[in-house]
């Protein structure tokens, strides 16, 4: 199934696509439908009235997941166009905050601290059974669904110092969503799928799924041998080569532009830009 969460006047509520038609859970939040393990199971979740999500505010798909745990360099084309060049033997995880998140739709805010705002396509897989030292091969069934992300990251401040934890957590860069698509209707792992980024309409990054380095099997098994991974939390499987960084002369994102995510049989995740206002 297919899921959006939205916001109406100061109500939050959820949404459920069903035969190609919206149709409204009323108030309450993702999170919880999968905490409560409905989101596969249609009688559960009740029939809800018809509903035309497109006037409404559409919001991430999970406004403040348990975790928001990013991965680097987990494409070998990406990773040759990084300053580290390898492609990793261990996946680069580092940290995304609640703050960061907008939904679909919302603008990608450029501060007004630099001019490098950079865009990363990449897939998402949600956490919907928690654990510890998961199996690899027991690692799926620990997978809810998958949705889209565009990491907007602030190139100057991610290189400030070896740690990229600042230039990936200034407010509204995260774009998220805009449906959460449950994993029995998506491939395994969610690989396989076509990946793209438009800016202004150009491509700027195409690849597949099924190119990254650690599976999201390998990803959750591996964050696993750390943590307690639990219900909600969000894994961004990093992205594919073509950043503006990379690009001669540099390619950053402005004020007026349309940055578009998307990922076959997901959607589409579009974002327009601003300035940050003072």
């Amino acid at each position: 199934m297919r899921f959006v969460s939205y916001q109406k006047g100061d109500a939050t509520g959820v949404a459920v696509q069903r035969n190609g038609e919206w149709r409204d859970l009323g108030e309450g939040d993702l999170l919880g439908l999968i905490r409560q393990g409905k989101i596969t199971d249609a009688s559960a979740l009740g029939e809800g009235g018809p509903v035309d999500v497109g006037p409404l505010t559409l919001l991430p798909p999970l406004s403040r997941p348990p975790k928001i745990l990013c991965v680097g360099l987990n494409y070998v084309d990406h990773a040759a166009e990084s300053p580290y060049k390898e492609a990793p033997s261990y996946p680069a995880f580092f940290p995304r905050f609640a703050t960061t998140l907008i939904g679909h739709g919302q603008s990608i805010i450029r501060p007004f601290l630099s001019e490098e705002l950079d865009f990363e396509g990449e897939l998402v897989a949600v956490i919907g059974k928690g654990g510890r030292h998961i199996e690899k091969t027991k690692a799926l069934d620990h997978v809810a669904g998958y949705s889209i992300f565009n990491e907007g990251s602030i190139r100057d401040y991610q290189f400030k110092t070896p740690q990229w934890t600042v230039g990936k957590n200034f407010d509204g860069t995260g774009a998220f969503g805009p449906a959460f698509v449950t994993a029995d209707e998506l491939p395994a792992g969610g690989s396989g799928l076509k990946i793209e980024t438009r800016l202004n309409g150009k491509v700027v990054q195409s690849a597949n799924t099924s190119d990254m380095i650690f599976s999201v099997a390998d990803l959750v098994s591996i964050a696993s041998q750390a943590m307690t991974l639990e219900v909600g939390d969000v894994i961004v499987t990093g992205t594919p080569a073509g950043i503006g960084w990379a690009r001669k002369p540099p390619l950053f994102m402005k004020e007026g532009d349309i940055c578009e995510v998307e990922i076959e049989g997901i959607g589409v995740l579009r974002n327009p830009v601003r300035d940050e206002r003072r």
